[in-house]
């Protein structure tokens, strides 16, 4: 609204201060007027009345004095001359008022007495009910009881006064519009830049900092749009400052591999990240929880987490097992000065940390183990062979024969650690190599057509080709194929098949190994590229069965090394589907 507005206050507060002034102005002034008026009329009845008491002294005859009165007085005026013989003469008036005082005249019986005396005499009276009032001036003759009494009509006075009450009041209503004009004018002038700075101020909380106010004046107002502006550039710098010091935290926080929460001290969530996210879906799962979003889904063990940092404000660490996966958390204060406003939680995935760990032991163990067997069985040998206990050649030729074999256990077994060794630090190197596919999965064929034959398997080699060259390492591709086959082999009972299938099309080398063997049981699916991992964990497996626990891990470094992935699929007691992809384009 206009009167709401600074303009409309401005206007408002000049117009009613000036009206104020001028009200107790005029009514000043009339007073004034009033006042100068009737002294005025005093004065000049009482100069008549001189003039014709000199008029009334000098000359005797009476009807000189009567002309001589009439042209002295005003035409609205009367005068009454008591002459010492107690004669009265009463001029003409043009004033109707005054033309019936000759009936009043015994009611100045008291003024002519005083007048007598030789006072003055200056009185207002009033005669009858509607009658205005009657301005009376006595004067004294000299030397003889005698007086003259003028009579003026204050309705005169009262035309003056209304004539000058209605040019004061056209002057204050003119000086009320220009002050109007005037104040409205000022007002504008004023409030115009802080409408201005209003509309700038309005830019700058819509996040418009690029907002400049012009600079019209050197004044107050000019050195506010200065400082305005001023104040709009440090604003932008400051947001630009915030904006960027925030988009690098939160690149910061999404980039880290540790889930981070940040939380209000009434458990709502303020920043989270995509690991977080995940676990507080995984804890969704693991409940039985419908999920909705993350404020309202917050687990119940960070509720309780939280409560305990509000109560001790100490840091507390908790793990928790969702999904399989060990999940440690760590959740620090927030203060704001000495009050806890909230917390931050950390959540670490230590399911990985805790396997490593794990294999790191058992990778100790198995080492030991493997190694034992060999050793155990060399020096036991080579002692029995010392000691003569085997008399014959052919005992000692079998005994060294067995000796022979655990070396090449052994050497074996050195050689797949130096493999994963060198793997594991990235020293693989692929010589890769263009060539026919066709001449090199008949010698893989071959490899393992007389081992079949032996252990009463049905191998087959299935092939779907719509390109006939390959490019790969050939020595490691040949590695992966002879380890997946060997252990198809050891994990199939006579009976059974290994069936190898080859597809080269798409610019893609795609070979699954599929057997209806014994089968990997599910617990052990995601370990069994693990070095050393055995599903048997008796460690009593028959001859047939015998292996180092690193041939899977070597296939799958080599086909990493070439880009590609390499999958498994298995029920217990009916098989097991090993397949691998590589790409052609990349490699």
């Amino acid at each position: 609204m206009f009167w709401r507005s600074v303009v409309g206050k401005l206007a408002i507060t000049i117009l009613l201060l000036v009206s104020f002034v001028l009200f107790i102005l005029s009514i000043l002034l009339l007073e004034f007027f009033e006042g100068f008026h009737v002294q005025e009329a005093e004065k000049g009845l009482r100069q008549t009345a001189s003039k014709i008491s000199l008029v009334v002294n000098e000359l005797e005859d009476k009807e000189v004095v009567s002309e001589m009165a009439e042209r002295i007085k005003d035409p609205t005026s009367k005068v009454m001359i008591y002459y010492p013989d107690e004669t009265l003469w009463i001029s003409k008036t043009s004033n109707s008022h005054l033309k019936d005082i000759d009936d009043y005249l015994p009611e100045f019986e008291s003024e002519l007495e005083e007048v007598l005396k030789n006072d003055l005499y200056n009185s207002k009276i009033t005669i009858g009910n509607d009658k205005p009032e009657i301005m009376v001036s006595g004067t004294p003759l000299e030397g003889d009881k005698g007086a003259i009494f003028v009579f003026q009509s204050l309705d005169v006075l009262n035309q003056t006064k209304a004539e000058t009450t209605k040019i004061i009041f056209v002057a204050a209503a003119i000086a009320i519009v220009l002050t109007t004009i005037f104040a409205f004018f000022l007002s504008t002038r004023i409030t115009s830049p802080l409408m201005q700075m209003k509309e700038a101020a309005k830019n700058l909380a819509r996040g418009e900092f690029n907002t400049k106010l012009p600079v019209v004046s050197n004044d107050e107002i000019g050195e506010l749009a200065v400082t305005f502006n001023r104040m709009g550039r440090q604003l932008q710098y400051s947001i630009n400052a915030l904006r960027q010091e925030k988009e690098q935290m939160t690149s910061v926080v999404n980039s880290m591999a540790d889930g981070v929460i940040t939380l209000t001290r009434d458990a709502e969530i303020i920043v989270i990240n995509p690991p977080a996210e995940q676990f507080i879906h995984d804890w969704c799962f693991e409940n039985n929880v419908e999920f909705e979003n993350y404020s309202d889904q917050l687990p119940d063990e960070l509720k309780e987490v939280l409560k305990r940092i509000i109560k001790d404000e100490k840091e507390v660490l908790q793990e928790l097992n969702l999904q399989g996966r060990n999940w440690v958390t760590i959740m620090t204060p927030l203060y704001d000065n000495s009050y806890v406003r909230g917390a931050v939680a950390v959540i670490r995935d230590m399911t990985e940390e805790r396997q490593l760990d794990k294999l790191r032991k058992d990778f100790i163990a198995n080492v030991s183990h493997e190694l034992r067997t060999p050793i155990a069985l060399m020096q036991g040998y080579s002692e029995a062979i010392v000691d003569d206990i085997a008399e014959s050649n052919e005992e000692k030729n079998e005994l060294a024969q067995i000796i022979h074999d655990e070396s090449l256990r052994m050497s074996r077994l050195v050689n797949e650690l130096l493999d994963i060794g060198r793997m594991e630090a990235g020293h693989i190197e692929l010589n890769l190599d263009t060539f026919e596919i066709d001449p090199f999965l008949d010698r893989i064929q071959k490899k393992f057509t007389g081992l079949a034959e032996e252990s009463g398997i049905e191998f087959t080699m299935v092939k779907d080709f719509s390109q006939s060259i390959v490019t790969v390492d050939a020595d490691r591709i040949d590695q992966v194929f002879t380890n997946l086959i060997d252990n198809a082999f050891r994990h199939t009972k006579p009976g059974g098949y290994v069936k190898v299938f080859i597809t080269l099309k798409d610019e893609q080398l795609r070979i699954e190994v599929e057997d209806n063997g014994v089968g990997i049981p599910e617990k052990d699916l995601s370990f069994i590229f693990e070095r050393f991992y055995k599903a048997d964990k008796s460690r009593t497996r028959s001859d047939n069965k015998k292996g180092t626990g690193l041939g899977l891990a070597i296939t799958k470094y080599i086909v990493n090394a070439h880009n590609g992935t390499i999958l498994v699929k298995s029920k217990e007691h009916e098989g097991t589907t090993f397949s691998i992809k590589i790409p052609q384009k990349t490699v």
